[in-house]
């Protein structure tokens, strides 16, 4: 058999094997289906790389292959994130082809990718975010003066993204009784299936409050079902849509980044540590598995306390 092209079907035996990887992602470790859609687009471009090298099968794959992969990947110009991406992916699959017994080894175990460089997206200042939770409460109304029911949603989502630094993948998961209205807490299924409860302020409260009592019920049809947040023809929000909110809102305080909601998320962490949080409570508060993920923000803070000293001490 000849090596396919990039575009040619892999051999039998490498998409039978992709298929049964797909089902170990979906039901075995239960990812997303985003993460799936990722994990298998790289495994599928490390198969045919393999096959067009000349392997038939997962015995074939070797350190050799999977180095010239990423190799050639660098090569045409993709970024370090992405190569340590892919370099996961790897990874991760030869670990379950050793585990599984479809190779006799894990060849993988010893592949290194590049460090990503680790850059934080901008941050608010807490004036700023003030500013845009006070723009959408006045956007509320509509041109007769009567409150919109999407303006009541865009400000509650808009004040419990920021109260709860919750993922937008998190917060268009959420249903009406995941939120404890009685003790101001939010209960979210994060990464993993792993399950939190976060609290939100009296701000959050008082717009969801106004979403689910005056605006939701007006947005809700038969088939809405348990969902928190709703588009404007009542299916379950999604996150395209809640990003063109944080967008269009931050654009209209003057000076402010242009933030989506991970910059939200970003600026309501990096308040947290600002204002005194410790570094463990604000990581069960986003949800890190890892407090060095959660460290990060320190520098972000440091590097204010840093301008702020140079501006204002006379001996700096």
């Amino acid at each position: 058999m000849s090596a396919p092209g990039p575009d040619e079907p892999l051999p039998e035996p490498f998409a039978q094997l992709l298929a049964d990887y797909e089902r170990h992602l979906v039901a075995e470790r239960d990812l997303t289906p985003h993460t799936v859609r990722a994990y298998l687009a790289d495994v599928a471009g490390l198969l045919g790389h393999a096959a067009r090298r000349g392997a038939t099968d997962p015995t074939d794959l070797d350190l050799r292959s999977l180095r010239s992969w990423l190799a050639r990947q660098q090569s045409q110009g993709l970024s370090r994130s992405t190569l340590a991406r892919r370099a996961t992916a790897a990874r991760v699959l030869t670990a379950w082809l050793a585990r599984t017994g479809r190779t006799p080894g894990d060849v993988g175990a010893s592949l290194g990718s590049p460090r990503p460089h680790r850059t934080l997206p901008a941050v608010l200042r807490a004036d700023e975010a003030e500013a845009m939770a006070r723009s959408a409460v006045a956007d509320v109304a509509d041109v007769d003066g009567v409150a919109s029911p999407v303006g009541l949603r865009d400000a509650a989502l808009l004040e419990l993204l920021y109260a709860t630094g919750i993922r937008v993948g998190e917060l268009v998961g959420l249903d009406v009784d995941d939120l404890d209205r009685d003790r101001d807490l939010v209960r979210v299924l994060g990464k993993g299936r792993k399950e939190r409860s976060v609290p939100y302020g009296r701000p959050a409260a008082a717009a969801l409050r106004d979403w689910l009592t005056r605006g939701r019920p007006a947005l809700a049809v038969p088939g809405s079902g348990a969902a928190l947040f709703l588009g404007a023809r009542g299916a379950r929000l999604d996150q395209r849509a809640v990003r063109t909110v944080v967008h269009r809102q931050a654009a209209t305080v003057p000076g402010a980044p242009d933030i989506g909601p991970h910059g939200l998320r970003h600026s309501a962490a990096t308040h947290l540590l600002e204002g005194g949080a410790d570094l463990r409570s604000v990581q069960e508060i986003l949800g890190h598995s890892s407090l060095a993920t959660t460290q990060r923000y320190t520098h972000v803070t440091t590097e204010r306390l840093r301008r702020a000293y140079q501006q204002a001490h006379p001996r700096a």
